[in-house]
């Protein structure tokens, strides 16, 4: 096998078309811009912009759109060979608006079924898998069989080696709910969570870090206060809980006692899509680098940002030195 990865990340693919105008709705829209999209290959993308060799495991349709997701990935230094076709499904594509600096509705669309929850067990490389120094999954990918059973298999096979990612990553829509916290959604946002619950606590079990928002670790621990969350979380098995806060910044605990409460960056947001993305790429560059809670949630922060205050998600992951001036700056 060839030198392990730095960075394995499972889960959507997909081609972003955002619109060029903010605070235009959508049906008003007259020109768009077509970019590489899904929140696990924008992680990759993002690892990738810091140095670091990075490899996605996901599926597209066998359509232009597939071919487009190939070229964008190697035009990037993603490596994409587990990246394959399924004849039988389209390659999703997401709409949104852009209103700034707080609401940017999505629109997926992912249906009959998105290649990427086509992925089966006996396709992956569990060689690979093991070895990579770090493997991150997504709550998405356990949304709908074959891919939960290929994301279990994988944790599994992986068995806690290295360090083990689980990207909390609540869309209440691929769970059959709406809105996005239980209270916000109704009986329909509830019930989603519920039935996610059980697939969130077995993937739990083989993670080292999970990092999410208040809403989304509300899936996997019933509970909203983030400290709770945050040892709700380092008591179903991780070593590293990191609870994102939206304006009252990032909560960082871990089981060694060790915790950082950074503040969020101040930024003119342009496009919040992303930005989630760009933390998870650059925490895993900083778990690489071994890093320090406090400087490594601080630069996460930061790459987080500067992808706020562009319009694209992939296009706009930052570089090491982007990220650095940026931090020189405040």
């Amino acid at each position: 096998m060839t030198e392990p990865y730095d960075l394995i990340t499972m889960g959507r693919i997909g081609v972003d078309i955002y619109p060029l105008q903010t605070g235009v709705p959508l049906a008003q829209v007259e020109t768009f811009g077509k970019f590489l999209g899904g929140s696990a290959t924008n992680v990759a993308v993002a690892a990738a912009r810091l140095g670091r060799r990075s490899a996605v495991i996901s599926r597209t349709g066998r359509d232009p759109f597939g071919d487009y997701i190939h070229q964008a990935l190697r035009d990037f230094g993603v490596d994409d060979r587990w990246v394959s076709a399924v004849g039988e499904h389209p390659t999703p594509v997401t709409f949104c608006e852009i209103f700034p600096p707080d609401d940017f509705p999505l629109y997926f669309y992912r249906r009959p079924k998105a290649p990427d929850l086509v992925i089966h067990p006996g396709e992956l490389d569990m060689e690979a898998i093991a070895a990579a120094r770090i493997f991150w999954i997504t709550g998405t990918g356990l949304c709908e069989e074959p891919s939960r059973g290929a994301t279990l298999a994988a944790l599994e096979a992986r068995d806690r080696r290295g360090t083990t990612v689980f990207d909390l990553d609540w869309r209440p829509m691929f769970w059959g709910g709406e809105g996005g916290a239980s209270g916000d959604g109704g009986a329909s946002g509830a019930a989603a969570m519920a039935s996610a619950r059980p697939y969130y606590e077995a993937a739990l079990k083989h993670a080292t870090v999970a990092v999410g928002n208040v809403d989304e670790a509300e899936v996997a621990t019933g509970l909203r206060d983030p400290k709770a969350c945050a040892q709700a979380l380092l008591d179903m098995g991780v070593e590293l809980a990191v609870v994102k806060q939206g304006p009252k910044g990032v909560l960082a605990v871990h089981r060694d006692g060790r915790t950082a409460e950074v503040p969020p960056t101040p930024v003119e947001v342009v496009n919040g899509l992303g930005a989630g993305d760009a933390f998870g790429g650059s925490l895993c560059h900083g778990l690489l680098s071994g890093w320090e809670l406090e400087p490594m949630m601080r630069y996460a922060n930061a790459a987080g940002a500067i992808v706020a205050s562009r319009l694209a998600c992939s296009s706009a992951m930052p570089t090491a030195d982007e990220v650095e001036a940026f931090l020189a700056d405040r």
